[in-house]
């Protein structure tokens, strides 16, 4: 289950994190190609609850791929593990675990590579505001992750290029496809993001602020999804011209 194989027509992909069934729907309608659960009002990978994981499984499973969050949670190798574990078994098809320090990282991929040994699709979150060491991205590939992404932990603090420069973020997609890994770039993006970053080629992008109205804990606008949709296509089209 390594690789780039989910089942996306386009890159990169459009993630967008939504709160709730309804905020699900509605992201479904507007033609997003990965639905990201996450609850934005209790962090930045904020977990939604397991029945309601279940319910969005049993409602959306093979209509495009589903991921979820496991929480802001402490680099506590243990923790994550049993976390990422009754995430996984809701039958998302992904599961997103936050990687907030630097501090036990080798021993949380321990932790979860018998995890991703028995196919459970993990994808690490490295957090772009937190000073990440992004100089090597073998491990991840070693546990058996299958993917890696970059994303923010303070959103008052600015977006992920406040964070990165483009050349930082270049070597990272390429270092993550050169080890195999699914990679996404996320982090309080806006329409402005998404040339730029498409030009790096990640797997995906993904929102959530920009898809609301107001702030990210606002409700998923649809007026606004169409936006930044059309704002994508763009972005893709001159890609491939």
């Amino acid at each position: 289950m390594r690789g780039s194989s989910l089942p996306f027509a386009c890159r990169p992909a459009l993630l967008a994190s939504v709160a709730d069934l309804e905020e699900a729907e509605t992201a479904l309608e507007g033609g997003v190609e990965l639905l990201d659960l996450k609850d934005p009002q209790r962090g930045a990978l904020g977990a939604w609850s397991l029945p309601q994981l279940a319910a969005a499984v049993a409602r959306f499973a093979g209509r495009v791929p589903l991921s979820a969050t496991t929480g802001d949670l402490p680099m506590d190798p243990e923790l994550i593990r049993a976390a990422a574990e009754r995430v996984a078994a809701t039958g998302v098809d992904v599961v997103k675990i936050g990687f907030f320090a630097e501090a036990h990282r080798a021993e949380v991929l321990a932790a979860l590579a018998p995890l991703a040994q028995r196919g459970v699709r993990l994808v690490a979150v490295l957090m772009a505001d937190r000073r990440p060491d992004l100089s090597d991205l073998r491990p991840f590939a070693r546990a058996g992750l299958f993917g890696v992404m970059l994303d923010t932990a303070d959103k008052r603090a600015g977006g992920l290029r406040a964070h990165l420069c483009e050349m930082t973020l270049a070597r990272f997609v390429k270092a993550a496809r050169s080890a195999g890994l699914v990679c996404g770039l996320a982090g309080s993006l806006g329409l402005a993001d998404i040339a730029p970053l498409a030009r790096l080629a990640p797997d995906y992008l993904g929102f959530r602020g920009a898809l609301c109205a107001g702030a990210r804990t606002g409700r998923l606008d649809p007026a606004a999804l169409a936006r930044l949709r059309t704002t994508l296509n763009r972005a893709r089209a001159s890609l491939l011209s």
